[in-house]
């Protein structure tokens, strides 16, 4: 298979409160996996939690490079691990999609400083899409962005109690879609 790039990179940042941040990262990973791109999918911190969508990952084989998955408490100490691999992928010409999940609340929370992030991002191949995810984007992110989406909880199950749900073969179980 001939390797394909895009044209120009640009950089999205998905913030806000609301529901659906790695999930519509996910959704681009996967499309650009079916263009026949390569992606590196990072998580900094996902608080336990593993998204069903992530089952997939395996199936794309050296097409998708995924770090992260299910962190624990300890791993807020592992954030500036995950960031020299970040940084590492953005200075990979061979990654055309490179998705920071939760970046923005690593930042936020002073665990990746977001000069390193900016110049990262300013000195990846001219050819690479970036995603950051994450509540609290700092300004200076959305402003170096191509595209912002800010996801707004107007209404949510869990707002009146309702523990989040987990998909499986047959049914729906306790956990998180």
């Amino acid at each position: 298979m001939m390797a394909r790039h895009l044209d120009q990179g640009g950089l999205q940042v998905y913030t806000g409160a609301g529901k659906g941040k790695t999930t519509a990262a996910l959704g681009q990973a996967w499309r650009a996996l079916g263009a026949g791109l390569r992606v590196c999918f990072l998580q900094f911190l996902k608080g336990g939690v593993e998204s069903s969508e992530l089952k997939l990952a395996p199936q794309f084989g050296p097409q998708l490079t995924l770090f992260g998955g299910s962190p624990s408490a300890e791993d807020y100490q592992k954030v500036g691990q995950a960031w020299e691999v970040a940084q590492a992928a953005l200075s990979n010409p061979d990654y055309d999609l490179v998705v920071l999940d939760e970046i923005n609340n690593a930042i936020h929370h002073g665990l990746v400083d977001i000069t390193e992030v900016l110049t990262a991002l300013a000195n990846r191949p001219a050819h690479q899409e970036v995603i950051c995810t994450g509540r609290n984007a700092p300004t200076q992110l959305i402003e170096a962005a191509d595209l912002v989406t800010e996801m707004q909880a107007i209404k949510h199950p869990y707002d009146e109690g309702v523990k989040a749900r987990h998909l499986v073969a047959g049914g729906v179980v306790g956990g998180r879609i």
